[in-house]
């Protein structure tokens, strides 16, 4: 109960700072219920008007003053406009992951603490942070390897406390999403608690700076044959959770096209380079970098796209990579209906809805590209459009494939930045093509065979345990049935101990509800 009036507290807390703003953090015509439009006109003389500011603008100055966990939150709401609509959705992509360095005195602390040595054991030379966001920054240093040779790598160290604030705001986070779950039931659909816990799976991995390392190292096992993309090398021994020292990337960046042009770089060429090595990393692989904006893409002296910052990262599980592979290839050869079957198959439109009408409605998206020219057609935008679908259709939302639309939005600019002229379309056929022929084609059913060869060995040799199961469970129905099913006294009173507490719980929501109306029109509204 303390906890609780605790996170109303920092709820309140970020409703009124949102409010100072004059920002908005829900579209003018959402259907809201009417106890919040209510308590939002009440307060909107309370709003700053902040004369000439864009909403972005507010919005990004009033959650980087709340500080780093609400920065996260509006970056990864950015990729859900289903729930919080496409025009904030916007306005927080423009949002920036940048705050204030902290000292050296507390960075050289952190690697102390971190790595047992003192900087000076560690570093032959150990600069001022050349970047600071919501969770880290990075410094520029130089170390000796065992030959004598000096090396240039970047140190990442996590901000000092950022882990507490982080674990605190999630809480107030989780208690607001099961009141607008509570409070207005059309919302379960978007499953607000299972976001923020996504959200949460997400900065703890990236608040361990040893799983950024591991995805490092994966995807350079992944790329090891691609000639056209890598990722920095990781020193393991001045590496642990809360520091991450890396190879340093001299390359230019993939945003300074002036410079690209200068050191003789084909600017068309990166562009199909970038879209193709997305889409090998997502399919081939089933793992992507979920942060490729131009400040995290470099281009080395080589040729090759280099990225860094591996805080965010994307999975798609075989299911997942055939359903992008296919729908992908069915818009292309407008085979509406394979790709509606596709999405039935996925278990991502409930058996109670009709083939052909969710066919009929992939039409409505597909046709209209075929008036366009390929270099106008988004991929992203037709993945948006997809999942625009989810509440005609009853769909629950698939946190992985938003996931890969956000970062497809961000890749298909960049790209697109580079060659206006990119035809998206002839871009990604030979790695589509590629996938289909080797999961779906003959090579696939081959693959499929052998490893149903093997999953019914497995089951073979597991009989002799499932049958001892049978009849333990047999004889225990036997023993329930002549004697009756029994209960000790502790389970007795364990129960209805149980049930008291539901029904305290049950009161004491109500009147949390009560009082947290307020605050949540607060944090969502203004």
């Amino acid at each position: 109960m303390i906890s609780t009036v605790f996170n109303i507290a920092r709820l309140s807390r970020a409703g009124f700072t949102i409010m100072r703003h004059g920002a908005r953090v829900v579209p003018e015509n959402a259907d809201l219920p009417e106890p919040v439009r209510l308590f939002a006109r009440m307060t909107a003389p309370m709003r700053r008007k902040g004369a000439g500011n864009a909403n972005e603008r507010k919005l990004s100055a009033a959650l980087t003053s709340l500080g780093p966990s609400y920065i996260k939150l509006g970056q990864f709401l950015a990729t859900r406009d289903d729930v919080i609509g496409r025009e904030i959705a916007q306005d927080l992509a423009k949002l920036q992951d940048r705050l204030p360095p902290f000292s050296m005195n507390e960075a050289r602390r952190a690697i102390k603490e971190s790595l047992g040595e003192p900087v000076e054991e560690l570093f032959e030379e150990f600069g001022e942070p050349v970047a600071a966001a919501s969770i880290a920054q990075v410094h520029k240093a130089t170390v000796k390897d065992r030959d004598g040779t000096l090396r240039t790598v970047a140190v990442k160290i996590l901000r000092p406390n950022v882990e507490s604030r982080f674990r605190k705001d999630l809480e107030s986070y989780y208690l607001a999403a099961r009141l607008i779950e509570r409070l207005h039931p059309p919302t379960r659909r978007l499953r607000p608690f299972a976001i923020v816990d996504t959200l949460a799976k997400s900065v703890a991995i990236e608040m361990d700076l040893r799983m950024e390392a591991a995805a490092i190292s994966e995807m350079a096992e992944n790329t090891a044959n691609d000639e056209d993309f890598r990722v920095p090398t990781v020193d393991w021994s001045r590496s642990a959770r809360r520091v991450l020292t890396l190879e340093w990337i001299d390359g230019t960046p993939l945003s300074d096209h002036e410079a690209l042009k200068e050191k003789g770089h084909d600017l068309k060429r990166l562009g199909v380079v970038l879209i193709q090595s997305f889409l090998r990393h997502a399919m081939r692989d089933g793992f992507f970098h979920a942060d490729m904006h131009p400040g995290n893409l470099f281009v080395d002296d080589q040729g090759r796209i280099v990225a860094v910052d591996f805080g965010i990262m994307g999975r798609l599980s075989p299911r997942e990579r055939r359903f992008l592979a296919e729908i992908l290839h069915g818009f292309i050869t407008r085979n509406y209906r394979r790709v509606s079957e596709v999405h039935f198959e996925a278990g991502y439109v409930p058996r109670d809805q009709s083939v052909e009408m969710f066919a009929q409605a992939l039409r409505a998206i597909g046709e209209p590209l075929m008036d366009r020219t390929a270099d106008e057609i988004s991929m992203s935008h037709l993945l948006g459009q997809l999942l625009q679908y989810t509440e005609v259709f009853n769909m629950q939302t698939q946190p992985q494939l938003l996931m890969l639309q956000k970062t497809m939005v961000v890749v298909e600019g960049v790209g697109r930045a580079l060659d206006p002229q990119l035809n998206m379309w002839t871009t990604a056929e030979p790695v589509v093509s590629s996938w289909i022929e080797k999961n779906l084609g003959v090579e696939g059913r081959l693959q499929d065979a052998a490893e149903g060869v093997g999953q019914v060995g497995h089951f073979v040799g597991e009989i002799p345990r499932l049958l001892s199961r049978a009849e333990s469970a047999a004889q225990a129905f036997a023993e329930m049935a002549h004697d009756g099913l029994k209960l000790d006294d502790t389970t007795i009173a364990r129960i209805a101990e149980e049930q008291a507490k539901r029904e305290r719980t049950g009161r004491a929501a109500l009147w949390i509800g009560a009082l947290s109306l307020a605050v949540i029109a607060l944090t969502l509204l203004f």
